[in-house]
């Protein structure tokens, strides 16, 4: 946890006994408020609601083997109802202030890599296959023993790693940095703005939502991320009432005709456990279940250690409270999100928006599925907000996790490095599961130049094997033919 932080959250003065609700959430025991929870929850739920207008739009935007597509506001719904079950269940059973929904890159490997090779239900099979692996990893305690086996350095360095990506997000999402399109006669691969310089409308608003995030946080208004975005909210929808605006990105805020849209529920419960086989093939299956796995399997750990250390709720090991459950309803949320046909659901990262606005139970995630719930029948009014309205949260909490580098020791290169290579690859390649698995190799590697090999973990050396095989998935593929 900041320095920032733990003083502005700091209760004047923590209840002895509290009511039941806060009895069985710890919330005075964690040093946390009713007031803060909510307003967790609230900008928990702001800062991911862009995942009922993304999902559709990826997994519905793909066809599958037989040129079948997917119904958009059924998409919505699954992905809406998922959300909710499965965050409410994580705030009851696990106690922390995590919400989950449909995972992103996972969905684009489910529409673009998985769909094509067979049937929407088989695809959403291999999802629930995922998931129940997941589960079977959880309940044989090797997924919560990996999570031991880290170093504490490598933990901090995966939040200070998620600080940096999310933040990136931000920042993308927003528009404010953009990729150089490949005709462009340049080397570099990212500029400020759409053309290299800063232009229109929403730009102006993440810009004046940043200011306003960073100069309330610094003043440690309660609500300060909350309040930046209504505020950016209602500041976006004067603007593109006065000006001819051609495109927000993913929502535009518009005050909706209609407030209420009826849930259609079509998708539920299509899918097909074993089918994949038949379409695809043993080899290919096997394969793309192991990849599916994997990156859910380290981007969740990221996720879950970043959230619960930025939350300070690690205990004097490293440890994170409850982890069993947490591991395993996450588990059980990809199997959710494949019967669901809503993509694999996972923990998000943006969760930390929730925590810092001071959420440290899973009281926040009552709120937060709760907005899920009401979006069921209120998206149209829950998904004005823009991008460029929640997208300052992202870079604030950025700057909150990051505050956890000055523990790493670098003046000790066997553990400075590959903490090092956490933290850069993950925003570089935009993959939480791509910085832990260099960070992972490089202190396998520097332990055994050392000498030191004996010193890690057994369970690091099958994960960094793990690793080896993931980042070369593409050769092996070739070698067995399964392209």
């Amino acid at each position: 946890m900041s320095e920032t932080q733990t003083v502005a959250d700091r209760p004047s003065a923590v209840p002895p006994g509290g009511n039941g609700v806060d009895r069985f959430f710890k919330i005075s025991a964690r040093g946390s408020t009713f007031g803060r929870e909510i307003r967790g929850g609230f900008a928990t739920f702001f800062t991911m609601a862009y995942i009922l207008v993304l999902n559709p739009i990826i997994l519905g935007s793909a066809k599958d083997k037989f040129g079948h597509q997917l119904d958009a506001v059924q998409l919505t719904t699954a992905t809406a109802l998922v959300a909710a079950v499965m965050t409410i269940i994580m705030g009851v059973g696990g106690n922390l202030p995590l919400a989950l929904a449909a995972g992103l890159g996972l969905n684009a490997v489910v529409a673009f890599q998985i769909a094509p090779l067979m049937s929407w239900d088989d695809a959403m099979g291999l999802i629930v296959l995922e998931g129940l692996l997941i589960c079977v990893l959880v309940v044989t305690g090797l997924r919560e023993a990996v999570m031991h086996a880290i170093p504490q350095p490598l933990k901090q360095a995966i939040s200070v790693g998620i600080g940096l990506f999310i933040a990136f997000i931000g920042f993308v999402d927003a528009g404010f940095v953009s990729r150089i399109p490949d005709v462009a006669n340049t080397t570099v691969p990212v500029q400020m703005g759409g053309t290299g310089t800063l232009a229109g409308w929403p730009v102006l608003v993440f810009c004046l939502g940043v200011l306003l995030t960073i100069g309330l946080l610094a003043r440690k208004v309660k609500g300060a991320i909350l309040i930046s975005i209504v505020v950016m909210t209602i500041v976006a929808i004067i603007i593109d009432s006065a000006a001819d605006i051609k495109s927000w990105g993913l929502t535009t805020p518009k005050v909706p005709d209609d407030v209420v849209a009826s849930p259609d529920f079509g998708l539920i419960g299509h899918f097909s456990l074993f089918g994949a086989f038949g379409e695809a093939g043993a080899i290919t299956v096997v394969l793309l279940i192991f990849t599916l796995v994997l990156s859910d399997f380290f981007d969740t750990m990221g996720t879950v250690v970043g959230i619960s250390a930025e939350a300070g709720l690690l205990d004097e090991e490293g440890k994170v409270p409850g982890l069993g459950r947490v591991l395993l309803i996450d588990g059980a949320a990809a199997v959710a999100g494949g019967a669901a046909s809503a993509s694999s659901s996972t923990s998000y990262i943006e969760s930390a928006a929730g925590v810092g606005e001071g959420a440290r139970t899973g009281f926040a995630n009552l709120v937060t599925g709760g907005l899920f719930a009401c979006a069921l029948f209120l998206t149209p009014l829950l998904t004005i907000v823009p991008l460029q309205a929640a997208a300052p949260a992202l870079v604030a909490v950025g700057f909150l996790m990051m505050t956890q580098v000055k523990h790493i020791d670098w003046d000790k290169y066997e553990i400075a490095i590959p903490a090092f290579l956490t933290i850069a690859v993950m925003p570089f390649t935009y993959s939480i599961t791509n910085g832990i698995g260099a960070g992972f190799l490089a202190y396998v590697l520097i332990k055994t130049v050392l000498g030191k090999a004996k010193e890690v973990h057994w369970l690091l050396w099958g994960a960094s094997v793990l690793f080896l095989v993931y980042f070369a998935i593409d050769p092996i593929e070739q070698l067995f033919n399964v392209r």
